[in-house]
């Protein structure tokens, strides 16, 4: 199911919340009636939470079905929360903090900015149990902010070429597409959240955005 909602206005809803296909984890601020929306287009639990103090959970974390990996500042009672709902949990060394903003990955592989050193990728490797390909990708280094991807498919921001699509088709084991959220951001990894069963988009997605969202992330086979 795919679903649009702002979190405070914010087209962000990426940054602010991580979801896996089992879980959902948000900010303590977040309203009833957006909960409930995550919990209806994702079909999963929802976990009230923050990651070093902070909102914003999509930032500082990164997650698949193997594990969860954050920001070296989480605090012990949320690491301890996410553990006590069964989640293998690992902090990221280094000073790269917005661990969400720079790795992409679903259950087959991850691709993470280049600046990440031979330590933070171990980690990554061990906690998600998947390769990691460093890269630039679209002229930036912030790859979790320009990719959403499941174990499905994947988005791209619409800038990114042929070459780099086939690139993480590769990685992440499955199809995907370039695109747009909110009416023109490119940013979908900020924008966008989503995870086998459902998406959630930036409020102001349009219909053509959102039919280019359910075609790269596999939904429309779920409807044939």
């Amino acid at each position: 199911m795919l679903k649009r909602i702002d979190i405070i206005g914010n087209p962000n809803v990426g940054v602010f919340i991580l979801a896996t296909d089992d879980v959902a984890i948000v900010p303590y601020n977040l309203l009833d009636d957006k909960m409930d929306i995550i919990k209806e287009a994702l079909e999963v639990d929802v976990l009230k939470s923050s990651i070093a103090g902070s909102n914003l959970i999509g930032s500082l974390a990164v997650a698949n079905s193997n594990g969860i990996v954050v920001t070296p500042h989480a605090l012990d009672k949320e690491i301890k929360q996410l553990e006590d709902i069964g989640l293998n949990v690992a902090k990221i060394p280094g000073t790269y903090t917005a661990v969400g903003n720079i790795v992409a990955c679903n259950d087959n592989g991850a691709i993470v900015s280049p600046f990440l050193d031979e330590d933070a990728i171990n980690v990554l490797e061990d906690t998600l149990d998947v390769d990691v390909q460093a890269t630039s990708m679209v002229g930036s280094d912030i790859i979790g902010s320009l990719i959403t991807v499941t174990n499905k498919g994947f988005l791209m921001g619409k800038n990114a070429t042929e070459s780099e699509v086939d690139f993480a088709r590769n990685i992440f084991g499955v199809d995907g597409n370039v695109g747009t959220v909110g009416r023109g951001i490119s940013l979908v990894g900020a924008c966008c959240l989503a995870n086998t069963k459902g998406a959630i988009v930036a409020k102001d997605s349009t219909g053509p955005e959102m039919a280019r969202v359910e075609e790269s992330l596999g939904f429309l086979d779920d409807r044939f």
